[in-house]
């Protein structure tokens, strides 16, 4: 037995002295006890003697048996235990743990929490449990837990009701080991925010999201306040799995309690918002986050920044800069190489070449590999492919090494000027610098050829690409589809359609997007509303391109019933229509003389403060012509702006000219000579030939002395 002398050192409640010993041996234990309790030691060979007790007892008694292990237990402890740590030490017992019966470690635990205190018995639980024979065995969990209850070490209690979660999460048994954590609340264990989070956080890592939320209302109603790390769980879970507006509801709520986020979940949000286009939301939070007490660091600033920069508000991003330099941060390469590659997205080359050249001569920082690939892929945009050249033999002689994406972009450039030899270089060139072509490499090269031209030559390199070891994505068998879409070969491209499906790619709405098109343009409006409600379906939200399609598909086929029904619907798709969805609609109501309506709708649109495109304003126009109502037909045309109008009104004297109707062109044109004094040649030949054709020479005549009379040559 271990002295007592030894409990007391340790200042621990030990009670083990002879007399409770004899007590243990002869009345609590012995009850708890089978019968037929199994032989627990083992003479073994010396490879095992680590697992064994080195005097096996085979003969001894079950309470023998116990208050030898109680005894083990407590010499391994205090040999292990130190003063510095508060932790229970882990026990070198010489046991085989499948000697142990489950109501044996029962006992055990619950008599060293009796006899020995929490830590010891702590230090047991801990040892059984890493063994799978105990490790999901649950009442071992509630036993342990509730003597740790009844000795007041809430604490300790807690711990094994964590562990017990986690080990249960392992088996996907969480949800029962869960309701066993918030049914020992009845039994006295005390609930606190670190239990929440404990149990949120294994909720969320087996992607349980909306359990772990149904578990934080209930906690919260049973009277456990969360902590910033409990919202912190939910917003972190609900980022990762892109569950953006869930985790703006988390943030949300989090802000109301008064919780601001650390700064490395700061800067995970920032990440995510912005990469879903929430720009403004996240910065309106960062906002939020600092007047709480947040205090960003340069990481928290360069992420928004680089946000910022991504969707295209360069503006903001500056006056973002200027405020980390008010904080008294330094920007650094990546805070530049964010603004270089925002200006060059949005086309100012020559300004992200000046910050880039402050780089080059900065003491403190220098322009590495991304920078220059940013610089690259800025100058391959513009087509100015000299200077990328130049760029791309900067940074060598700089001792950096051009990356996979570096080569891409110079690829991408020199495809889409059609500089296809210079591209079949750049991409021999990495592999020999042992880059592999990725799948971004291949569709700037497939995408390339196809639009010069060269769809052959594509798909032949799709093939080779598949034999590489390409993997095609979603945007490969788009441009794929859509060049068989092109050439009308619609069997070909269903084909495809249907095979990116078989190879586990989830077509997004541009590759719906190019067959409802092609459909549409054939008349073939069965097969794109079935692709349509397919896509539907599927989670996928329709773009305004994909409802003007349907619109003019509709027009095409004569049912313009169906296309203002289509076109009404748009809204409940969150579609906007734009001029080219009007001008779709509108030529189709002209071309079934429903001019009242289709007026209606130019109207509307002009109010919306979209501009009509010439096919639009032209068609309108005419179709009040052919119908005799030329006063309404300029009545329409008058709300454009001037320029606008001359434009229109010549194309329309000209169309007029085409079908004989020299008395309405005439009209038009004397209108046109009040307003511009520069007369378009080619109308005036094309009126001039008109009434000569016709034998009007009065209406030659008159326009000519209204020019004379203006000063018109």
């Amino acid at each position: 037995m271990v002295p007592l002398l030894i409990f007391k050192s340790h200042g621990l409640k030990a009670k083990f002295s002879p007399s409770t010993c004899h007590s243990l041996c002869s009345t609590s234990l012995f009850s708890i006890f089978s019968s037929r309790s199994q032989s627990f030691y083992h003479n073994t060979t010396d490879d095992y003697s680590s697992h064994t007790l080195t005097s096996p007892l085979p003969s001894s008694p079950p309470q023998s048996v116990v208050r030898s292990i109680c005894s083990m237990v407590c010499e391994s402890y205090y040999q292990q235990a130190s003063y510095s740590r508060p932790s229970p030490p882990n026990l070198n017992l010489q046991i085989n743990p499948d000697s142990l019966t489950h109501e044996q470690v029962i006992t055990v635990v619950a008599s060293l929490a009796e006899e020995a205190g929490s830590i010891v018995a702590l230090s047991f639980f801990n040892w059984a449990t890493g063994f799978a024979k105990f490790r999901h065995f649950m009442r071992l969990y509630i036993v342990c837990a509730t003597s740790f209850i009844g000795n007041g070490n809430l604490d300790r209690a807690r711990e094994v009701m964590q562990h017990m979660v986690r080990s249960f999460a392992e088996i996907g048994r969480l949800k029962e080991a869960v309701n066993m954590v918030i049914e020992m609340q009845n039994h006295g264990l005390v609930l606190n925010a670190r239990t929440l989070n404990f149990v949120i956080e294994a909720a969320n890592a087996l992607g349980l999201l909306d359990y772990a939320g149904d578990m934080f209302d209930e906690m919260r109603d049973r009277g456990v306040y969360p902590d910033s790390t409990s919202y912190k769980l939910m917003v972190l879970a609900h980022c990762r799995m892109g569950r953006i507006p869930d985790a703006d509801r988390w943030l949300k709520e989090m802000l109301e309690t008064g919780f601001v986020v650390d700064n490395a979940t700061c800067t995970l949000i920032i990440s995510t918002f912005c990469d879903k286009g929430l720009v403004n939301r996240v910065f309106w939070y960062f906002n939020m986050w600092m007047k709480m007490g947040l205090k960003p660091n340069l990481i928290n600033f360069t992420s928004l920044i680089n946000g910022m920069c991504k969707r295209g508000s360069i503006k903001q991003a500056f006056e973002t800069l200027e405020e980390m330099v008010r904080k008294g941060w330094k920007p650094n390469v990546y805070t530049h190489t964010a603004l270089i590659d925002g200006l060059c997205r949005k086309g100012w080359t020559e300004r992200a070449f000046r910050l880039f050249l402050k780089l080059v001569r900065s003491d403190n920082y220098k322009p590495n590999v991304y920078t220059y690939t940013s610089m690259i892929n800025g100058y391959c945009k513009e087509e100015k492919l000299n200077r990328a050249e130049m760029l791309l033999s900067r940074m060598k002689e700089q001792g950096l090494v051009p990356n996979t994406n570096t080569y891409t972009c110079l690829i991408d450039g020199h495809c889409t000027v059609g500089n296809f030899e210079r591209a079949y270089e750049l991409m021999d060139l990495m592999g020999k610098e042992g880059f592999t072509p990725n799948g971004f490499t291949y569709n700037a090269f497939i995408d390339g050829l196809c639009k010069k031209g060269r769809f052959p030559e594509a798909y032949k390199l799709f093939r080779k690409g598949l034999k590489c070891g390409l993997v095609a994505d979603s945007v490969t068998y788009t441009i794929l589809i859509s060049e068989f879409c092109r050439h009308d070969n619609n069997k070909q491209a269903l084909a495809f359609f249907s095979r990116m499906f078989k190879v586990g790619l989830k077509p997004d709405m541009r590759t719906y997007n190019v067959l409802i098109t092609a459909f549409c343009r054939q008349k073939r409006m069965e097969e794109s509303e079935k692709l349509f409600e397919e896509a539907v379906k599927l989670g996928l939200v329709p773009t305004k391109e994909t409802c003007t399609s349907m619109v003019s598909g509709y027009c095409r086929d004569g049912n313009v019933s169906l296309a203002v029904k289509f076109f009404h619907r748009m809204s409940d798709y969150g579609c906007t229509p734009d001029n080219f969805t009007y001008g779709a609609l509108i030529s189709g109501l002209c071309n079934e003389s429903k001019l009242s309506e289709a007026c209606q709708l130019y109207e509307t649109m002009i109010d919306k403060g979209l501009s009509p495109c010439e096919v639009t304003r032209l068609t309108l126009a005419y179709e009040y012509c052919k119908q005799g109502d030329s006063a309404t037909a300029m009545i329409i045309l008058e709300r454009l702006e001037k320029k606008l109008w001359i434009r229109t009104v010549n194309t329309l004297i000209r169309k007029l000219c085409s079908e004989k109707k020299v008395g309405v062109a005439a009209l038009f044109f004397h209108k046109l000579l009040d307003k511009d004094r520069n007369v378009d040649r080619i109308t005036l030949a094309a009126f001039t030939t008109a009434c000569y054709d016709s034998n009007k020479y009065a209406l030659v005549s008159d326009l000519s002395e209204k020019m004379l009379s203006k000063g018109i040559g």
